[in-house]
């Protein structure tokens, strides 16, 4: 039997476990401010992960229309954070 680092091991069990969205979510939230602003994060009520797509949900009208407009941008900015593909799209409620 191989034997494995255990950051490896956790990716492994990671990568085939349904928690796998989950934490992604809070790595987002965790980098969120980084990413995106101090203004965004603190109308940005909650952020969630889908079969690769992230949802970002907030109440302020022109801050969802600034989003749509930056989809793209916040796509390749957390999939760089992240180091991986993680992010295929991008659903503002």
């Amino acid at each position: 039997m191989a034997q494995l680092q255990i950051g490896d091991a956790l990716k492994q069990f990671l990568d085939k476990s349904k928690l796998k969205n989950g934490i992604r979510s809070v790595q987002i939230e965790s980098i969120w401010e980084m990413l995106m602003g101090k203004t965004i994060a603190r109308y940005t009520e909650k952020i969630e992960i889908v079969n690769q797509t992230l949802f970002i949900q907030t109440s302020v009208g022109p801050l969802k229309n600034e989003l749509v407009y930056q989809k793209e941008k916040i796509i390749e900015r957390i999939n760089e954070a992240l180091g991986e593909k993680a992010i295929k799209e991008v659903i503002i409620r």
